[in-house]
């Protein structure tokens, strides 16, 4: 069974960066204070008979109206802890620091969280380093940035150059947009289309013929061109761009140890048995072990 927590409107948008490990780079210049709430045992789960996930708003493939990837994941780890399922949505905050606090070790201000755990957070060293109060573990798959193209239009595409002067959609405020818009000391800045938003809609301008490319996460242009012969998903190709990408997995308090033992393990038991393949594949998205 789902709950979801309502949540109070908050005055700020996700910012799509907050995927990518830049954000996690600028996170790790921020002090963050020390009170953290108490940690969360997993006797203590089971005894409430509820495990509180927190989970991002309009983040497609992964969550958009109670829908998608991390939703039907959160599911799975409840039942496999024999538990019911509680949804905390929220907005994502300016950095991932922010998220961390609100969501898993402190709680925001306005009086919204913690929640036991929060899905979709870079596994990164760096980040823990800077948040020593969260655990970061159990990568569940893995996003790189990515861009998409007409291949009648750009058979090959190793470099940037060939989309000088082309129509390519990308989200401006994303970990893409950025790199695109400061690529080569903007050569392609006036023929990018950055009004989307996120990568799903610049994918679907790729679709409707009103660019040649579109650029985002992995994710959200594989859950719209969906394996089409008409198109390929590369790479980025610029150096700047984080090739291989990022683990993307889960996070609790740091001292909730058998907590993330146990989902863990939960983790494992549902990519052994084909259920986290099973969980992308609803998304038109293959899955591949972190």
């Amino acid at each position: 069974m789902l709950e979801e927590i309502p949540m109070r409107d908050a005055p700020w948008t996700r910012r799509a960066l907050l995927r990518g490990l830049a954000a996690t780079a600028a996170a790790t210049a921020l002090a963050t204070p020390m009170w953290p709430a108490s940690a969360t045992t997993l006797a203590q789960v089971r005894e409430r008979g509820t495990l509180r996930f927190a989970i991002y708003k309009d983040m497609p493939p992964f969550h958009v109206d109670g829908r998608g990837i991390d939703v039907d994941l959160a599911q799975a780890l409840a039942d496999a802890l024999q538990v019911k399922l509680a949804l905390m949505p929220f907005y994502a905050d300016d950095n991932m620091n922010d998220d961390l606090r609100n969501m898993v070790w402190k709680g925001h201000y306005l009086g919204y969280g913690p929640a036991d755990v929060l899905l979709h957070v870079p596994v990164d060293a760096p980040l823990m380093e800077a948040n020593p109060q969260v655990l970061l573990f159990g990568p569940y798959c893995r996003e790189r940035v990515a861009i998409a193209r007409r291949l009648q239009a750009l058979p090959r595409l190793d470099t940037l150059e060939p989309l000088t002067g082309q129509a390519v959609a990308v989200q401006g405020q994303s970990l893409a947009g950025w790199l695109l818009i400061g690529a080569n000391d903007g050569m392609l800045r006036e023929s990018l289309h950055t009004q989307w938003k996120d990568g799903t809609e610049a994918a679907q301008a790729l679709l409707r013929g009103e660019v040649v490319a579109a650029a985002g996460l992995a994710s959200e242009l594989e859950t719209v061109i969906r394996n089409d012969p008409r198109y390929a998903i590369t790479p980025l190709p610029m150096p700047r761009a984080p090739r291989d990408g990022w683990a993307v997995g889960l996070a609790v308090k740091r001292d909730s140890m058998d907590l993330a033992q146990a989902l863990t393990q939960a983790l494992t038991a549902l990519g052994q048995a084909g259920q986290l393949r099973e969980i992308f594949a609803r998304q038109h998205l293959e899955w591949h072990a972190a």
